[in-house]
């Protein structure tokens, strides 16, 4: 159920293109959409795509994954156990600022006489380009063009080539490179999605200095007391004569360069930019690192920057593609969503992944559950190494869930809900420490990443440690009820469906602390018969006892699952069918969000759902589940869905795939894959949706080829809808390449890479060797029977 209708873009201005996000004109009406979607980053740090002039914009900002200032949370009313610190990403230094002035008349695009705009977002080569030609009132016509990207293989850099020619006449030129400190202003919005801001500029100038064509800036962030050095040196290549002027100001740093312009030759500017960030107030240090940077960018040069780009670009799409035989408006979006998610995790390493990547500051720039359950599976299937650095970030919180575990008065450890540091940073319980969820979702991530990459080594070192805290918190949270008949439940908790808060028994949530619970256990017991040493490392780092092994076995076989059983329906939770039903016929579309637009308490106290619950289970453990089973609760929740949360319509489009609901697979699967290129939740503004990019990987591949991996099993069930014709991808598992290509009639099983792989197809085993490395099987229409092939014996763990 979706209220909100699509922006439709005139196709004029943004014709689709399979490779390219294309902008053939300014267009200020979507000024603040295009500078989420034209974003550039590496998944350290990103730069919004605003122009290079400043101006106009909606949010000028440079981001920095993890750089942040702090907060006191102030209550009016302040209770036991609250977080009382909130994080904030800072919107730090732009450097990516160029100014063009012409016979002293400045480049400003809403009043410039443009005689051509094009602007492209070049996916294959992760660079962002703009040519330009303006009339200047003087009837002078000037050529603009500029390149700009955010090295993947060199973290801490950025480069601009910008590249101004008079193309009738001669005119002084002056071009200002600057690097900007914006204030990063308090937000009085009351939608909680969006950028708080500050009341001040939270960063205090410890260092700035300007030096032949480098400028060179330090800082650090009042209260939390990190770092941040941004530095940008210069190159310009011209025949026409010139001079250079540094300057600085409070806030601003300039290199100034006047040059004598004549008609017909090129001046070009390289601008290399680089940030260096520390939790540690460090400025000096991280300004020495900041010239080295520059030095061995200005020694390499801007093409071998592009070209690198280009060879990175070229590896991450061999892997990660995933080509649709149909609509080039289906195949952008796809290829838009995978490349802004490389964008937000593919330098990401000693931090999480923001809910908006690193292409606004929407949600503060915090990490939640999104990154494990919808984000981990592309990167585990094609880029495993990044998945395995996202859980060892996890693990690197784990004390501070511990403690958090014990402010709530629970043993084990609590992941934050949301968070940059690793403490939580929610004010309100409701939504997020209630949310106990997001312990079994990090452990549901690791077991898939374990089962797919056969890390074995990870497990033991990392993973296990964190099982044994989280399999605590669920011994501890739970209780064997006697109205429940001697059942294990967990009560006053709040499943990913935050318009129905602090219920009892969400089914969701025992689900996934039963899976929790049966993989410590059984990990725990593995480590002692495989890996003494290893077993005996973990005993020391957390006290266990081998008794609590038991426990958590015993928790888990019992634990209560809630079936009305009348219908038939799994509950999500105790109370949920007690509850009145939304009037969804008299809510207008312009009253959703509810949570915009409704008191809490009205939402709480009816059946209706923001986010995907019982649906989300039904993937993810859906071999807990019959294929009649998920028809009936399908049909009962899934018009009670509102579509408010992003999160959603990837997971219902899924399932309805599964169910054979062929239309409303289609229509959920194209407003996942439209998430963001079509402004669905109407905040593309504030950056875009990550979680919902990494679930149009999973419409794709778990969707429309109907691939599922329960216990590392990998089976397929293919259903191609009209549109789509059919898809491609590739799948890296346990070191092996696997391509699987289907459309509407077949499906072919390649082996690429690796020796022998098992694979099923529709319930057939089907192995796939070197001598044999490919197998073409029909694709069409499931028999119901034939579904029930994915429940697979239940075992421990």
């Amino acid at each position: 159920m979706i209220h909100r209708k699509r922006v439709q873009y005139p196709e004029y201005v943004y014709p689709p293109d399979e490779w390219r996000v294309v902008e053939k004109r300014f267009y200020p009406k979507f000024l603040a959409q295009m500078e989420s979607i034209f974003a550039t980053g590496n998944g350290y740090f990103g730069i919004r795509g605003s122009f290079e002039e400043g101006e106009p914009a909606s949010q000028n900002a440079v981001i920095v994954n993890g750089f942040y200032e702090s907060w006191p949370i102030v209550y009016g009313e302040k209770a036991y156990g609250f977080a009382t610190e909130g994080q904030t990403i800072v919107n730090v230094p732009d450097g990516k600022i160029i100014k063009l002035y012409v016979d002293d008349e400045p480049f400003y695009l809403p009043t410039a006489d443009l005689l051509h705009f094009e602007r492209v977002l070049d996916m294959r080569a992760g660079v962002l380009t703009r040519e330009v030609l303006w009339e200047t009132p003087s009837k002078k016509h000037v050529r603009i063009k500029s390149q700009r990207l955010v090295s993947f293989r060199h973290r801490h850099l950025a480069a601009i080539c910008y590249e101004v020619t008079l193309e009738n006449a001669a005119a002084p030129v002056e071009i200002s490179s600057e690097i900007v400190s914006h204030q990063n202003s308090y937000n009085h919005s009351e939608d909680p999605r969006q950028y708080r801001g500050f009341g001040e500029n939270v960063l205090v100038t410890r260092i700035h200095s300007e030096t032949g064509r480098r400028l060179m800036l330090g800082q650090i962030t009042k209260r939390s007391q990190m770092s941040i050095a941004c530095g940008a040196d210069h190159v310009i290549e011209t025949e026409c004569r010139h001079t250079v002027n540094l300057r600085y100001r409070k806030d601003v740093s300039k290199v100034v360069f006047s040059i004598a312009a004549r008609q017909g030759k090129p001046i070009r500017i390289i601008k290399y930019l680089t940030y260096h960030t520390s939790r540690r107030p460090i400025p000096e240090e991280l300004c020495e690192r900041a010239e080295r940077t520059l030095d061995r960018a200005c020694e390499q040069g801007f093409e071998d920057l592009v070209g690198e780009q280009r060879n990175h670009m070229s590896r991450f799409w061999a892997l990660g593609d995933v080509q649709i035989k149909g609509d080039r408006a289906i195949q952008q979006a796809v290829r838009f969503n995978l490349f802004h998610l490389l964008q937000a995790t593919g330098r990401a390493e000693g931090a999480g992944v923001p809910a908006k990547g690193l292409t606004g500051l929407g949600y503060e720039g915090q990490y939640f559950w999104d990154t494990e359950i919808y984000m981990l599976p592309f990167l585990i299937y094609t880029r495993p190494q990044i998945a395995r650095n996202l859980l060892r970030f996890r693990h690197s919180m784990l004390e501070k869930a511990r403690e958090r575990a014990r402010e709530v008065n629970q043993k084990g450890a609590l992941f934050p809900w949301r968070t940059i540091n690793g403490s939580e940073a929610s004010a309100y319980y409701a939504a997020s420490t209630a949310q106990y969820h997001i312990n079994a979702d990090i452990m549901y991530a690791l077991r898939k990443y374990v089962d797919v990459t056969g890390d074995r080594e990870f497990l033991y070192d990392e993973g296990a440690e964190m099982l044994v805290e989280t399999a605590r918190l669920w011994a501890d949270l739970g209780f064997y009820s006697q109205m429940k008949g001697g059942k294990f439940c967990i009560n006053g908790v709040t499943g990913p469906d935050e318009y129905n808060t602090v219920v009892n028994n969400n089914l969701y949530t025992n689900l996934m602390a039963r899976e929790n619970l049966w993989f410590a256990a059984k990990t725990v017991r593995q480590m002692q018969q495989e890996d003494p040493e290893s077993f005996t490392a973990l005993k020391h780092r957390t006290g266990l006892e081998l008794r609590e092994v038991e426990e958590w076995q015993k928790a888990a076989d019992s634990m209560f699952l809630p079936v009305d059983a009348k219908t038939g329906i799994h509950l999500q939770d105790d109370g949920f069918l007690e509850k009145e039903r939304w009037d969804f016929e008299n809510t207008p579309p312009e009253k959703y969000p509810l949570l915009l637009n409704y008191h809490p308490l009205v939402v709480y106290r009816h059946q209706v759902i923001k986010q995907a619950d019982v649906v989300l289970a039904m993937f993810l453990l859906g071999n807990e589940f019959s294929l009649e089973e998920k028809q009936r609760n399908f049909d009962y929740y899934d018009e009670l869905t509102t579509g408010d949360s992003s999160l959603s319509v990837s997971i219902q489009s899924i399932i309805a795939f599964e169910l054979g609901y062929m239309d409303k697979a289609q229509e959920y699967a194209e407003y996942s894959v439209l998430m963001d290129l079509a402004d669905i939740g109407g905040n593309v503004q504030d950056g875009l949706h990550m979680a919902s990019m990494g679930g149009t990987w999973m419409v794709m591949v778990y969707g429309c080829a109907g691939m599922r991996d329960y216990g590392g099993r990998i089976s397929f069930s293919p259903r191609i809808p009209k549109r789509f014709g059919g898809c491609r991808f590739s799948l890296t598992i346990r070191g092996q390449l696997l391509e699987v290509d289907i459309d509407s009639s077949s499906a072919r099983y390649t082996l690429k890479e690796g020796d022998a792989l098992t694979i099923y197809h529709e319930g057939e085993q089907i192995e796939l060797t070197r001598e044999r490395p490919e197998a073409l099987r029909k694709a069409g229409v499931i028999a119901a029977a034939e579904h029930t092939d994915f429940a697979l014996p239940r075992t421990e763990g």
